[in-house]
């Protein structure tokens, strides 16, 4: 029985040590496995946006899984490496692309640098504290000087970005059922809605494809009218042309696309076309 409950014991160690973030052993040990292969490569000469696509490739394969940043209780800084949606991908090698051009490659300074980046004001406090809308996360990011969102001046126009769907469908989000928190996330749609958002149309992309460059994040915009951001992911080039690196629901893994960037949207009539940002360190 003592056996058992040690055993037991270092199963949750490393969710216990850390107070309020959710890694299991499994996710810990592909992140500090990824950290150490950075750790011995000399990187002074890879640009962050090479490093990106590089970091961003090791994850190719990697299943598909949804929602894992919900789960009952408060709200946790959960890191998972095992299972990946599209945002939680980019998350991941943004956060380990940044570390790793500062040469701080910890457990501990992954954990802040993700909930710098995942949360309003960088600061982890409850439900509603974090970047649901990814226009939301462009804007606060670039805020606090971790990517240039580069669309306007790559081509982009200006984007009708009217996002609610949060608000107008509590009954996706348990966590909406409390009225305060509710109440903050009408409050950043409202905050969304006041802003100027720029897009690349998906009929233009091809035309000014030169002026993406590999490891730009890719924001893929809609024409639902309640939503502003469908899947993410990242720019890398194939053969001359910018295909699609992101954690994809229909391949349910982390693939390079197929098609170029621009036939990929072509593909979707919900499509409309796409944000481009740059990481600035």
């Amino acid at each position: 029985m003592k056996l058992r409950l040690i055993v037991l014991y270092l199963i949750i160690l490393p969710v216990w040590v850390q107070g309020q973030t959710v890694c299991s052993l499994e996710d810990r040990e592909r992140l500090e496995s990824v950290m150490a292969e950075l750790s011995q490569k000399d990187l002074s000469d890879q640009s962050i946006q090479e490093l990106t696509a590089e970091i961003g490739s090791t994850f190719l394969k990697t299943p598909y899984v949804e929602k894992t940043l919900d789960l009952p209780g408060g709200e946790k800084l959960v890191i998972n490496l095992t299972g990946l949606d599209c945002t939680t991908y980019l998350e991941t090698v943004v956060t380990l692309a940044r570390l790793a051009k500062r040469g701080m490659l910890t457990y501990e300074t992954y954990e802040k640098e993700l909930e710098w980046l995942r949360y309003q004001e960088g600061i982890r406090k409850d439900y509603s504290s974090r970047l649901h809308y990814f226009s939301d996360w462009i804007y606060q990011n670039q805020q606090k000087g971790i990517i240039k969102d580069v669309t306007q001046e790559i081509g982009g126009t200006v984007y009708v970005n009217q996002p609610s769907f949060m608000s107008e469908n509590p009954k996706f989000y348990p966590q909406l059922s409390n009225p305060e928190f509710l109440d903050q996330i009408k409050r950043s749609e409202e905050a969304i809605k006041s802003r100027t958002y720029y897009f690349l149309p998906k009929a233009e992309i091809e035309k000014y494809e030169e002026n993406i460059m590999p490891g730009d994040l890719i924001a893929i915009t809609t024409s639902i009218k309640n939503l502003d951001i469908v899947h993410v992911g990242f720019a890398v080039e194939r053969e001359g042309r910018i295909h699609l690196m992101h954690a994809s629901s229909n391949s349910m893994e982390v693939e390079i696309s197929q098609k170029t960037l621009h036939d990929y949207l072509k593909a979707n009539t919900s499509q409309t076309g796409i944000m481009v940002c740059r990481l600035v360190m």
